[in-house]
């Protein structure tokens, strides 16, 4: 059975930074792509990063890029996100993904002074 569980979440002021992590179990972890999605109140779900199964290739929103860094560490089945720079606007539901397939629950990203 397919799992991921997000961590790291909380709340941070403008400016600071967070490291989301993602622990899978259940797949051959290796062997797929990741992705990082949030979730505003009212919004959309939108795309923030993803990176490649060896983690040779990544890609990211516009909204995040030069901001936040995606990395994996398949001995470890741990996808992480890390994010620098904070906004308010950056405020949301977290979650993993592995591609394709399964999403993790989510973890509370708060950005407020």
């Amino acid at each position: 059975q397919v799992q991921l569980v997000e961590s790291g979440g909380g709340l941070v002021q403008p400016g600071g930074s967070l490291r989301l992590s993602c622990a899978a179990s259940g797949f051959r972890f290796s062997s797929v792509t990741m992705s990082w999605y949030r979730q505003a109140p009212g919004k959309e779900r939108e795309f923030v990063a993803t990176i490649s199964s060896t983690g040779g290739f990544t890609n990211y929103a516009d909204s995040v890029k030069g901001r936040f860094t995606i990395s994996r560490d398949n001995a470890k089945n741990t996808v992480f996100l890390q994010m620098n720079s904070l906004k308010p606007e950056d405020t949301a539901v977290y979650h993993c993904k592995k591609v394709p397939g399964s999403w993790g629950q989510g973890t509370q990203v708060t950005v407020s002074s």
